[in-house]
């Protein structure tokens, strides 16, 4: 029989008379006499057909659930909700991405509580629902293993979801033909998976992997392979031993943990939602982490990785010379990682990686620290008159380090994404994008449809954009996002009209709008909150309980 010490949560839904009822209706759903005297495991999957970044996920929740069952615990899936960033982009549909973050960790956090579950299996494969699972497994804190549902593989010529947006750009500038266009769109996405470059989805696996989340390599392998089957049935092994050995996710989730976190974020080019992302699961976690953490690790730690969408390759290509354990083990020996930190596995990072080989010596994706990408990190974190709270820009060095030029300013996306496509833009503009914040949206809207748009037109590197939303893992050129206060609480980007320089200076991390002080006094005084008239539901509540960027945009009470 099993200690009923392992069952800590769920002997209270199962065990005595007063709770036959429970016993009668879990047996109707499989339960057996036997499985009453196990631990039971929640399996969260983010399954739907809705994205391919999550249409092979129950699939994976079965290997998962074969894995629990094989340790000798009962394995009990369910789903939650999934919105798709790449359909929703550049619409009002956009505005529901952030928000299904809440969502999914509150429905996790939901259905764990109150059926009672010992421990936890969460299964995610796109940009939300990832870290919606950590979350999840912070604030529930019972014996939990996060698998990543696994990287697209690419199109034909290295193609993917990036290729299609930058395609719009290229029709509209009559770079490429219809025909061309046609079969980038039939060709780009060939089945399941996550967005196949170092976009949010794979940022995430890492820095979740990285965190100790979950098992080596669960970040680097094909959605549809073998080592990803496997994976999850070693996932559900994995919890029961957890359980065995009382190791739960605050266990594992220390400051130094997401330390590591960001340090593998950064050496792979990782995407700007990192900075947001980690920021809210570490409050979820009780751990301060801040804007100023990221320029204190980044000033010491390289880009080495050469990928997508700033680079050449693909997440699949990593995959094929060992994904992201041998990048590990170089930052543990150059002492960049904490190697004492707890993992999923029962072991510490350095024990994790004791094993690791390097990369062969042939392949030219990951760098040598003596011949980095950049010395130093691409996620900069700007502060100025323009973003007091601070601003997160994603600088590779392809753009140069210093854009000054005339603001164009646009109250929505939508307005900014016409002027680019009929040819309102020019060299040397600034875009300011506003009122498209965690409140102002609400819900804090990618830009990718933009920013494809401007690199499709081939003003990479001639234009800024500027916005108080976000950007897409896939988005680059020289943009910075995440500007805090937003506009629609009154922050200086607000108070911006055409015409206005504009100065951004990643060497000296400034954002600045080139005018006296008074002046944006004298603005502020005159500046009225615009209304949305279409804002409501789920999207009312999010605004009204959202926080700042620069506090990771999350929705828990104040402290």
């Amino acid at each position: 029989m099993v200690n009923k010490n392992f069952r800590k949560h769920s002997k209270k839904i199962v065990d005595g008379v007063e709770q036959a009822p429970s016993r009668a209706m879990l047996r109707a759903v499989g339960f057996r006499t036997k499985d009453f005297k196990i631990p039971q495991i929640g399996i969260a999957s983010t399954w739907s057909m809705i994205t391919p970044c999550n249409m092979h996920l129950n699939d994976l929740a079965q290997e998962a659930s074969s894995g629990v069952e094989e340790s000798g615990a009962k394995g009990i899936i369910f789903n939650t909700i999934t919105v798709s960033d790449g359909i929703s982009m550049g619409t009002s549909g956009m505005r529901y991405s952030l928000v299904s973050r809440e969502i999914i960790a509150d429905s996790i956090e939901a259905v764990s509580a109150a059926q009672g579950f010992d421990g936890l299996v969460t299964i995610g494969g796109c940009d939300k629902n990832m870290p919606a699972c950590v979350m999840a497994m912070a604030r529930l804190n019972r014996p939990s293993v996060f698998v990543y549902g696994g990287t697209i593989k690419p199109g034909p010529n290295k193609t993917d979801i990036v290729s299609v947006f930058e395609a719009v750009g290229a029709l509209s500038s009559g770079k490429i033909d219809n025909n061309q266009f046609i079969e980038v769109e039939k060709t780009a996405i060939p089945g399941p998976g996550a967005c196949g470059g170092m976009y949010t989805a794979n940022t995430m696996a890492s820095a979740i992997e990285a965190l100790g989340l979950s098992l080596a390599n669960s970040s680097a392998q094909e959605a549809v392979s073998n080592e990803k089957v496997l994976d999850c049935r070693e996932a559900g092994k994995a919890v029961m031993n957890l359980i065995k050995k009382d190791i739960k996710p605050l266990d594992i989730l220390s400051k130094e943990a997401f330390e590591n976190a960001i340090t593998v974020v950064i050496a792979l080019g990782g995407s700007t939602n990192a900075v947001l992302h980690l920021i809210a699961m570490a409050k979820e976690a009780n751990i301060d982490v801040s804007l100023d953490d990221f320029s204190r690790i980044g000033a010491k730690v390289p880009v080495l990785a050469d990928l997508k969408p700033s680079g050449k390759y693909l997440m699949s290509d990593l995959i094929a010379i060992g994904g992201i354990q041998p990048i590990m083990k170089s930052l543990l020996n150059k002492g960049l990682l904490h190697g004492n930190c707890m993992t999923v596995t029962g072991k510490t990072i350095s024990e994790n990686l004791e094993l690791v080989q390097g990369y062969p010596s042939d392949q030219k994706i990951i760098r040598d620290f003596s011949n980095p990408i950049k010395k130093s990190s691409h996620l900069e974190i700007l502060y100025g008159n323009l973003a007091p709270e601070g601003a997160v820009a994603k600088i590779s060095g392809k753009e140069g380090t210093l854009f000054t030029g005339n603001a164009k300013v646009f109250d929505s996306e939508e307005l900014a994404m016409k002027a680019i496509l009929s040819d309102q833009i020019t060299k040397g503009d600034v875009i300011i994008i506003r009122y498209e914040g965690p409140k102002g949206g609400p819900g804090m809207r990618e830009m990718l449809s933009p920013t494809g748009a401007i690199m499709g037109k081939g003003l990479g590197s001639d234009v800024a954009l500027i916005t108080d939303g976000r950007f897409s893992g896939g988005s680059h050129g020289f943009v910075v996002g995440h500007v805090s206060p937003e506009a629609m609480v009154g922050g200086p980007l607000a108070l911006i009209k055409d015409g206005d320089q504009i100065s951004i200076d990643a060497e000296k991390k400034s954002i600045d709008i080139l005018l006296d002080e008074l002046e944006l006094i004298e603005r502020k005084k005159r500046w009225k909150k615009p209304t949305k008239d279409d804002v409501s539901g789920v999207l009312a509540k999010y605004q009204l309980c959202v926080s700042s960027a620069s506090n990771g945009a999350i929705t828990l009470p104040k402290s």
